[in-house]
């Protein structure tokens, strides 16, 4: 077990739980149901993430496509799911930074490929 990984999966996990509680009770009422959707996008994509983490924390240490895939995945989630949590409350923050963040998420979606591609070439390559 890769303890860094671990706390890695356990802390975004945590933070999911936290952000969708947060929008079931705290942010229902503040946001629109286009808003709530993104920001439920996002957890769901760091939840799926998380789980990829805690698979990738069971392997034997000395696969070289773990740290990569680790890398990947983790920015993945900040640049993903962060994106879209400051998507979906922009209007509630006052800020309008759609033009900025908006491409953040497609960069995000790519570290997340690029993630399981990763595991894959790395399975692949494993004899």
């Amino acid at each position: 077990m890769n303890r860094k990984i671990v706390i890695t999966a356990a802390v975004l996990g945590m933070f999911g739980v936290i952000a969708g509680a947060f929008a079931a009770h705290g942010l229902k009422p503040k946001l629109t149901a286009y808003q709530l959707d993104v920001w439920h996008t996002a957890v769901q994509y760091q939840f799926y993430h998380v789980f990829a983490l805690l698979f990738l924390s069971m392997l034997p240490a000395d696969r070289k496509f773990i740290g990569p895939a680790y890398w990947l995945f983790t920015l993945g989630v900040v640049f993903f799911s962060g994106s879209l949590y400051l998507l979906a409350c922009q209007d509630l923050l006052g800020l309008h930074i759609s033009n900025i963040i908006g491409p953040i998420t497609p960069l995000g979606g790519l570290l997340f490929i690029a993630g399981w591609a990763a595991l894959a070439l790395g399975a692949i390559r494993n004899k």
